[in-house]
């Protein structure tokens, strides 16, 4: 699906008053809900899209509350916790019972809340059948922001945002990816174009913040994961610089039988840079895990 394509067949829902972009495929009690990451959108997930799409009845691609099409109020709070509060939401508008997560950047604290809330609740209401992590800061103490995420963090963040340019733009994303997966220049003008929709560059050192949300809910975050029965699997481009092979290493320290897969030469969109291999790996766990833990003993 092309770029432009993907926006215009996208769907709107109402989320406390502001417009939230969403893809969807099908119907269904059962749904896979996609989490993106900063300072991206779902177009994120448009490589595994029609893959996804034909192993799941009920496919969900939200741009969270400041990212992507969705409205990005200019003076807005944002919080990982309302983005949680976003995803449930949505999740009760098309009656979603069960859900499986894919989560990236970003993305990994709002499963992490997620899964929180499940494990809050004993496991009853909405069932979390399984997560899948790619790439993000799933342990604060690990996790290496870019220079231009601590800049956006600074008092000076504003003005960092005010002279936000496509050219700073891509030669600091490039950097994130492995060094043989780069992003092409079209790929870079067409992300750009996204984060700068609505005047998006406006509100990052607003959406930044999450960074110390991550601190502050991390002993509750993290021990929702070292408690869990839901299958979990971390997917880890381990040429990262901001959450690779340190990253995997901590998860497999502090995560009790961890399901760690690691993808060598690949960086922190391995959905992106390298969607075969990323697929299998999803399509592997779900098989020998997710449905092999559902049936009865």
């Amino acid at each position: 699906m092309t770029f432009s394509r993907w926006r215009d067949t996208g769907l709107r829902y109402d989320f406390g008053g502001h417009s939230i972009f969403h893809q969807r495929h099908g119907d269904g009690a059962t749904a896979l809900l996609l989490i993106h990451g900063f300072p991206t959108a779902s177009w994120d997930f448009e490589a595994i899209w029609p893959t996804l799409c034909t192993q799941f009845d009920h496919v969900l691609a939200p741009d969270l509350l400041g990212f992507g099409y969705s409205d990005k109020p200019a003076r807005h709070r944002y919080s990982l916790l309302e983005q949680a509060d976003l995803c449930e939401s949505l999740l009760k508008n098309y009656c979603v019972d069960d859900v499986h997560l894919i989560a990236h950047d970003y993305g990994v604290s709002v499963a992490q809340e997620l899964l929180a809330r499940f494990e809050g609740r004993g496991g009853s209401g909405r069932r979390l059948r399984s997560i899948t992590f790619l790439n993000g800061g799933l342990f604060p103490e690990v996790h290496r922001p870019r220079p231009v995420q601590r800049l956006l963090r600074s008092p000076l963040g504003p003005l960092v945002a005010r002279g936000f340019s496509e050219r700073r733009f891509g030669r600091s994303f490039s950097r994130v990816f492995g060094p043989h997966t780069q992003p092409s220049p079209i790929e870079l003008h067409d992300y750009f174009a996204l984060i700068t929709t609505n005047n998006g560059q406006r509100v990052m050192p607003r959406l930044i913040r999450y960074l110390d949300q991550r601190r502050e809910f991390r002993d509750r975050w993290v021990g929702a994961m070292t408690a869990t029965q839901v299958p979990m699997r971390l997917i880890d481009g381990i040429s990262d610089p901001v959450s690779g092979a340190a990253m995997a290493t901590r998860y497999t320290e502090l995560i009790p039988n961890p399901d760690v897969v690691l993808l060598e030469g690949i960086g922190h969109y391995p959905h992106v840079e390298a969607p075969d291999r990323m697929l299998k790996a999803f399509t592997e766990f779900h098989r020998k895990r997710v449905t092999a833990e559902a049936l009865p003993a």
